[in-house]
């Protein structure tokens, strides 16, 4: 994939921005880290505000919320944030389209993110509870929804750890007398989910979610 940047007019045509607001963090080249709002994305890029702007051409490293961590080269500057042009495999980019388009229809339906998805216990209880350092644990998930999980497991990591469920990567976002609940940094495909819970169970929160 080129790494030439798009000019505003060949991204309008390559990917339609779409006006979703998202909570985020980035980091400079410095390793300097701020808090931002994403006001617009796309599967080619997105315009952030941002309290430290940096200049054209800085690779940015950031976390946005419902996202996950995204790489990119700041294309331009503005006088509340940057645009940011991302960097993605086709993998990546596909999983990106999916996941802005189930954003679009959340916001359609007026869904808050404390109430977006029908939680369900899976028909696959069983899985692995792995840390950022390889420590890895067996866990049982109480119940989920396509956005996270809570699962019974015997070590409690700090609320915002990465972690991982299965192949599902996400941040623990609280604790509970049995474990922790996990909210994922993307929206699992159906072949994830099916691996992971159960053809069932699948079928049932792709179809709440749509």
């Amino acid at each position: 994939m080129s790494d030439r940047i798009l000019q505003p007019e060949e991204e309008r045509r390559a990917y339609e921005r779409a006006p979703i607001v998202l909570p985020g963090r980035y980091m400079l080249p410095d390793r300097r880290e701020f808090d931002c709002r994403v006001c617009d994305i796309s599967a080619g890029g997105m315009s952030v505000v941002a309290p430290e702007k940096g200049v054209e051409g800085d690779n940015i490293i950031a976390y946005i919320a419902e996202i996950g961590r995204v790489e990119g080269k700041i294309a331009r500057v503005f006088e509340d944030g940057f645009a940011l042009e991302l960097s993605l495999t086709p993998f990546k980019r596909e999983k990106m389209m999916r996941s802005i388009n189930w954003l679009e229809k959340r916001n359609e339906f007026g869904l808050t993110t404390q109430r977006r998805h029908t939680r369900v216990v899976p028909e696959k209880k069983g899985s692995e509870f792995r840390l950022p350092d390889g420590r890895s644990y067996p866990c049982e998930v109480i119940d989920m929804s396509i956005s996270g999980a809570s699962i019974r497991v015997g070590v409690i990591p700090s609320i915002g750890t990465i972690v991982f469920l299965g192949k599902m990567r996400g941040t623990v976002s609280r604790h509970h007398s049995d474990g922790v609940a996990i909210e994922f940094s993307d929206i699992p495909d159906m072949g994830t989910l099916s691996d992971h819970f159960g053809t069932r169970s699948a079928a049932e929160l792709t179809t709440t979610a749509a």
